[in-house]
C-alpha cells in the first residue's frame, strides 16, 4: 500500500471531523445562535447521560469476551504513561514559561490528558470505511474499532476525574488563596500608615513563630494523649471518607464508565450475552434500543465541540510561549515517545498483533486535550478564558497534526 494511499485514508476522517465541527461552530454564532450556550448545555448533557453510555455498552458488548479482555490489558497502562509522561512535560513548561499560578494546573491537565474518546469515535469508523485503510475488512475493522475506542473513552474518563481533576481543584485554590493574601496585605498597607506597618511586619514574623511553637505543641499533646489513652481510635472510616471525597466517585463513575461496565458484564458472561446479543436472543430489542440511542453520540458531541471552540475567538492574555509549549508537547514529543514505548512494548510481547489495536495505542499519545477540562476550569473557575485560546488553537492544528501521526501510524502497524 503507497503512502499516497495511506494519507488519503487518515486525511479524510479529520476532514470529516473539520466540516461537522465547522458545522457545530456555524450554528453557534451569534446571528444563527440555534447551538447557543443554554443549547450546547442541554445537548451535551444528553450526550453524556444518554448517548455516549449507550454508544459505549452497544460496542463492547459485542466485541468484548473475556479471552479478548485478558488481550486488552496493556490499554489502561498505556493511558496511564501518557498521562504520566504529560504531566512530567507539563511540569517543565511550567518552569520554563514561569506560568502564572492559576494556569499551572490547566497546563499540567491539557499536557497529561488527551481527548481519548470522542476523537477516536470519530476518527476510527471513518479510516475503516476507507478503500486504503490496512485494517482488513470493513465492518470487522469499524466493530472492533469502536470496541477499542469506547474502551479508550471509558479509562480517559477515569483518569481525567482522579488525576486531572484533582491537580486543577488543588492548583485553583492555592492561586485564590494566594490572591487573597496579596489582596488583604495590599488594602492593610494602604489604610495603614508606615510607621504601623513596618510594626505590623515584625509583629506578623514573632506571630508566626508563636503560632508555630503552639501548632507544635498541640501535636505533641495529641500525639501524647493517643499514646496514653489507647481507646482514642484511629478513624479508618474517617481515612476512607477523606479519599473518596478527593477522588469523588462521582465523576470517577460517569455514565460512560457505568456503560463500559454493563458492556463488560453482557459480554463476559455467556448466559447474559446469549440473552441479549445476536438475531435469536429473546431480549434483543434491548441491545437494539441501545444501539440506537448511541448512534446520536457522533454527531452531537461533533457539534458541541464546534460550538464550545467559538470561545477561544473572544481571545485571552496568554502567552504565546504556553501555547507553542503545549503544541510541541501534544503534537511533537509525546507521539514520538509514543512511537517509542509501543514499539518497544510490541517488541517485547506485551501488545497482540491486531494493526487496529496497535494503531489506537498510538494513536493516544497524538490526540488534542480533553474537551471535559473545560468543564473542570469552569467549576473552579480558574483559567476558563485561556483554556478556550488553548483549545482553539489545539484543535485547529489537530487536524494537520492528526492526519501526518495517522499516515505514520498506519505504515508503522501495516
Amino acid at each position: 500500500m503507497g503512502l499516497k494511499d495511506l494519507f488519503i485514508a487518515a486525511s479524510i476522517p479529520v476532514l470529516k471531523l473539520l466540516i461537522v465541527t465547522g458545522v457545530g461552530s456555524f450554528i453557534a454564532t451569534g446571528r444563527v445562535d440555534i447551538l447557543g450556550e443554554a443549547a450546547r448545555k442541554h445537548l451535551n448533557n444528553v450526550t453524556f447521560f444518554v448517548f455516549n453510555p449507550a454508544f459505549v455498552y452497544t460496542n463492547l458488548s459485542k466485541t468484548i469476551t473475556f479471552e479478548s479482555m485478558v488481550m486488552l490489558w496493556f490499554m489502561p497502562l498505556n493511558i496511564l504513561i501518557t498521562f504520566g509522561i504529560g504531566i512530567t512535560l507539563g511540569w517543565v513548561l511550567i518552569q520554563i514559561t514561569k506560568a502564572p499560578s492559576h494556569l499551572r494546573g490547566l497546563i499540567l491537565g491539557c499536557s497529561s490528558a488527551g481527548n481519548l474518546g470522542n476523537i477516536l469515535i470519530i476518527i476510527i469508523p471513518a479510516i475503516c470505511k476507507e478503500k486504503g485503510s490496512p485494517f482488513g475488512a470493513p465492518d470487522v475493522c469499524h466493530t472492533y474499532g469502536l470496541a477499542y475506542a469506547s474502551l479508550s473513552m471509558a479509562i480517559g474518563a477515569v483518569f481525567l476525574w482522579s488525576l486531572v481533576y484533582n491537580i486543577i481543584r488543588i492548583s485553583s485554590s492555592g492561586s485564590t488563596r494566594e490572591h487573597a493574601m496579596n489582596g488583604s496585605s495590599d488594602e492593610t498597607s494602604k489604610l495603614l500608615p508606615r510607621d504601623c506597618t513596618r510594626g505590623l511586619a515584625s509583629s506578623k514574623d514573632t506571630s508566626i513563630y508563636e503560632r508555630l511553637e503552639d501548632q507544635h505543641a498541640s501535636s505533641f499533646e495529641k500525639s501524647k494523649e493517643l499514646i496514653q489513652n489507647p481507646k482514642v481510635p484511629f478513624s479508618i472510616k474517617q481515612f476512607l471518607k477523606k479519599i473518596l471525597g478527593l477522588l469523588d466517585l462521582k465523576k470517577l463513575l460517569a455514565p460512560s464508565t457505568i456503560g463500559v461496565i454493563v458492556g463488560f458484564v453482557v459480554g463476559v458472561i455467556p448466559l447474559v450475552r446469549m440473552a441479549l446479543i445476536g438475531e435469536s436472543a429473546p431480549f434483543r430489542v434491548i441491545q437494539d434500543s441501545a444501539a440506537l440511542l448511541g448512534e446520536g453520540a457522533i454527531p452531537a458531541v461533533s457539534l458541541v465541540m464546534g460550538g464550545n471552540l467559538l470561545r477561544g475567538l473572544r481571545g485571552s492574555e496568554i502567552r504565546v510561549s504556553i501555547i507553542i509549549g503545549m503544541v510541541v508537547i501534544r503534537y511533537v514529543i509525546l507521539p514520538l515517545l509514543g512511537t517509542v514505548i509501543i514499539k518497544g512494548a510490541i517488541h517485547l510481547g506485551l501488545v497482540h498483533s491486531d494493526p487496529l489495536y496497535q494503531f489506537i495505542l498510538l494513536l493516544q499519545y497524538t490526540v488534542p486535550p480533553a474537551m471535559n477540562i473545560g468543564t473542570i476550569t469552569q467549576l473552579f473557575g480558574a483559567g476558563e478564558s485561556e483554556c478556550s485560546v488553548i483549545f482553539l488553537w489545539m484543535y485547529a492544528l489537530a487536524s494537520v497534526s492528526l492526519t501526518l501521526w495517522s499516515t505514520f501510524f498506519m505504515w508503522l502497524v501495516s
